[in-house]
């Protein structure tokens, strides 16, 4: 298993690298649509963590965490869907949403082992 600080640093570098993108995204209506929604998402998921973090009971921990699976999932769609509707060449956001699915395994697995 992964530490917790660990995992929030992981976190906050990866909402920092999608500001990044955002910025970088093209002033186009869909540009402006599918990066505002990645944006929420992506950096919800360090945020949304960090609650993680300060879970008081295991139905809390396991409640949170699923906000964070939920949002890591919805990153990793919008993600996609630049690439797919060709508004950032895949090339440039492979390295991104690989992290974006490894975050999404870490998390959903710690979801299954806390449910158990």
């Amino acid at each position: 298993m992964f530490k917790a600080e660990e995992l929030k640093k992981r976190t906050k570098l990866f909402a920092i690298r999608i500001v990044r993108l955002f910025r970088t995204l093209p002033k186009t209506e869909e540009g402006r649509v599918i990066g505002k929604q990645l944006l929420r998402s992506g950096t919800s998921v360090a945020a949304n963590y960090r609650a993680v973090c300060r879970a008081r009971s295991k139905a809390e921990f396991i409640a949170k965490m699923g906000i964070v699976v939920e949002e890591i999932d919805k990153t990793v769609f919008w993600l996609e869907m630049l690439i797919d509707t060709e508004i950032i060449n895949e090339s440039l956001l492979k390295d991104l949403l690989k992290e974006a699915n490894e975050l999404l395994a870490i998390f959903a697995a710690s979801q299954r082992t806390s449910k158990q």
